[in-house]
């Protein structure tokens, strides 16, 4: 054994080749922690004084290679003083370095995920052979920072700059051909290969029919590029980046310019320049709320994954109510593998349902993700049916009728005769309360809210809705066989609204008062996309459907009349009344035309804005930060309320909901989040500025006691 730890060890396998192997104790995957960082350091001193060596291997022990850094460990890292957080990531390149200096040749054989500080880890090496079923690449943007571990000065020195600008922007993960292609792998082979030909690779470096020297050279130089080049090579792909990532998203672009910067220097130089960046973006409060986001996901799938174990098996579903939803809901769960029954009372129903899953199979089939067979196995694991027939061996059934309390009470009532007393049957509602529809049922135990969020293959987020009677064995199946389709549950207590419609619709009131006062509705939704909101308050009216979500407002108005009843007619109202419902009946805020792909194109209309006009009771002078303030308090305080009342679960659990269920921006990281990076008092004092526009802008006392004691939702 030449080296032992809780985190690596190395050993001889064989005469001069040493096998340098990551096997995080206690923990189900590798990842670089302060441990594994240390010991990497150790062992690769270790090696370097080991004698007769001839060359390393590096492996895993577990199903991954390595998933990339401990950001649990490194948030802690980030609060440090600018000249402390570089002393240690300069310290931590010193490790990557040594290894990559090593007086005999590696290659590492990447048998899985390796990401991020994973794959940094594979650069340092010579030589890389890759799995069939491996992923690679630099994910940090997506966390709102550059990579630390000499990730933007290795790649574009072996794969090239323009390849490099594309992996490290986007942050996406590479398959092994595109990994092959590109040059960030030297071999991919079969898993069951994996190690012996990485062996053999070493061994023929060994023998000298590769230079690794060669290789080291390139890596720790200049790009052999002159500076024309350079700017070349890097002026298009910073334009394109700009452009995708933009402005609220500094890291891409960043990066980028990480590397054209360090490109033309040698290796300790440039990575001073990536350490430089790395600092910088680490200051920002998108990387703040990235990683925030990341930990919050984390934990959000931990507690899913907890609960779906106490969940009995799902391997048959069902769904009421075909048409768009109904379709989308049938496709979603054919799709990742459950089979499902599709009941309606009619079969034009059944063929819109059909149709909509086998328009979102088509789009699979015609992009190459999905063949021909495969569409018709999904296909035929949906069966359309006017009767109850097979009901009786269904584990779950899933409510998706009109959003009609008395429909749901008879179409709930008559389902649960037909199914058995231990299936679990939910109600796709949005906002009527699962308490009040269990009324109708024998088994309230066995009922609960699973809302889908419209289009379902699209949306991640299901509300799994808890009434006063729910079991914890009905809410753990429901979970588990939303993990089954592909979707991120988060469990919430009953209120009119549950948690995402709840906190919506303040935003909505927050909208119809601008334009009371005054305010355009088109300049509305522009402060709100650049705010990166996916759509404007008066945009995204139209795309739910202005009838729905006026029917919705006023389940909300009787149930928090306090706050959510108003004593004005709004332009929702008065678009309701006037018949235009948005993009589903062609006319709403906006006006709507097919597009040559068949998809809906916004243009202005003019009885749109003379409505507008009729709905102004007074003009009030609105900058665009008024603007903000007014759209985004109610929806926060509204937030805290439900923490409060224990609608949800916990802060983590709020943000994710308001990020996958309503698209509040991911680089803002949630309402809560928002509060904390303004801070508690600093919102408080906002809030307190536009107390005067009602209940839906004072704050609670539990906010304004976090303010005094100086308190935030995340450390």
């Amino acid at each position: 054994m030449i080296y032992q730890g809780k985190a690596l060890s190395a050993s001889f396998l064989e005469d001069g080749i040493a096998e340098l192997c990551f096997d995080l104790q206690g923990d189900s995957v590798n990842k670089f922690n302060r441990v594994t960082l240390q010991e990497l350091g150790e062992a690769t001193s270790a090696l370097a004084a080991a004698p007769g060596l001839k060359g390393v291997v590096v492996t895993s022990g577990k199903d991954v290679f390595i998933v990339g850094a401990d950001i649990t460990e490194f948030t802690e890292l980030f609060q440090l003083p600018d000249e402390e957080l570089r002393e240690w990531a300069s310290k931590a390149n010193d490790v990557f370095n040594a290894f990559e200096d090593l007086p005999v040749p590696t290659v590492v054989a990447i048998n899985g995920v390796a990401l991020g500080g994973g794959y940094e880890m594979c650069l340092a090496c010579d030589f890389r052979v890759m799995s069939s079923s491996a992923i690679v690449g630099l994910p940090e943007v997506k966390l709102g920072i550059n990579p630390g571990f000499g990730g933007t000065v290795r790649l574009p020195r072996l794969i090239g700059c323009d390849n490099a600008t594309m992996w490290v922007a986007t942050g996406n993960q590479q398959k092994p051909d595109a990994a092959l292609k590109d040059g960030g792998v030297d071999a991919v082979v079969a898993p069951e290969l994996l190690k012996d030909a990485s062996i053999d690779l070493l061994k023929k470096v060994i023998a000298g029919d590769f230079d690794y020297q060669a290789r080291r050279v390139e890596k720790t130089t200049p790009v052999k590029l002159n500076d024309i080049e350079r700017m070349m090579a890097f002026t298009t792909g910073k334009a394109l980046v700009a452009q995708q990532a933009g402005k609220n998203m500094p890291a891409p672009l960043t990066a980028v310019k990480s590397m054209e910067r360090n490109c033309g220097l040698n290796r300790a130089e440039a990575i001073e320049v990536e350490i430089e960046h790395f600092i910088k973006l680490v200051r920002t409060p998108q990387s703040n709320a990235l990683i925030g986001l990341f930990l919050n996901e984390q934990g959000v799938s931990k507690y899913a994954k907890t609960v779906a174990k106490q969940g009995g098996d799902v391997k048959q579903a069902a769904v009421l109510g075909a048409g768009i939803m109904g379709g989308g809901i049938a496709y979603q769960s054919a799709y990742k593998g459950t089979p499902i029954l599709m009941k309606d009372i009619a079969e034009s129903g059944l063929a819109l349902g059909m149709k909509e899953a086998g328009k979102l199979l088509s789009k699979r089939v015609s992009r190459g993700r999905m063949t021909p067979d495969k569409m018709a196995s999904v296909l035929s694991s949906i069966r359309p049916m006017l009767t109850y027939d097979g009901f009786d061996s269904v584990d779950v059934v899933v409510e998706a009728v009109v959003e009609n309390a008395k429909v749901k009470h008879a179409v709930l009532a008559e389902t649960e005769k037909h199914i058995r007393k231990d299936a679990v049957l939910a109600s796709n509602t949005s906002t009527i309360s699962i308490s009040y529809l269990a009324e109708a049922l024998e088994r309230p135990e066995n009922f609960c809210g699973m809302h889908f969020f419209n289009p379902v293959h699209a949306m991640p987020l299901v509300e799994v809705i808890r009434g006063e009677k729910t079991s914890d064995e009905t809410v753990a199946r429901t979970v588990k066989y939303a993990l089954q389709m592909g979707k991120t549950p988060i469990v919430v207590n009953d209120c009119p609204g549950f948690f995402v419609n709840r906190v919506l619709f303040p935003y909505f009131a927050g909208f119809d008062m601008l334009v009371r006062d005054g305010a355009d509705f088109r300049h509305v939704d522009k402060v709100m996309e650049r705010y990166g909101m996916p759509m404007g308050p008066a945009y995204l009216m139209d795309v739910v459907g202005i009838d729905t979500g006026f029917h919705a407002a006023e389940v909300m108005a009787e149930g928090f009349p306090d706050r959510m009843r108003h004593p004005f007619k709004g332009i929702s109202q008065m678009m309701f009344e006037a018949n235009r419902f948005g993009q589903k009946n062609g006319i709403g805020f906006y006006k709507y035309e097919e597009d040559k792909r068949g998809k809906p194109r916004k243009t202005e209309d003019d009885t749109a804005l003379a409505m507008a006009a009729e709905a102004k009771q007074q003009t009030v002078e609105v900058s665009d930060d008024d603007i903000l303030a007014r759209m985004l308090i109610p929806m926060c305080i509204e937030t805290v309320r439900c923490l409060d009342e224990n609608i949800v679960r916990n802060p983590a659990d709020a943000d994710m909901g308001l990020i996958m269920g309503i698209g509040f921006p991911v680089f803002r990281g949630g309402a809560l989040r928002y509060i904390d990076q303004m801070g508690v008092k600093a919102f408080v004092e906002m809030a307190d500025r536009y107390a005067d526009l009602g209940p839906l802008y004072q704050v609670t006392d539990s906010l304004r006691a976090m303010a005094a004691n100086g308190e935030s939702f995340f450390k």
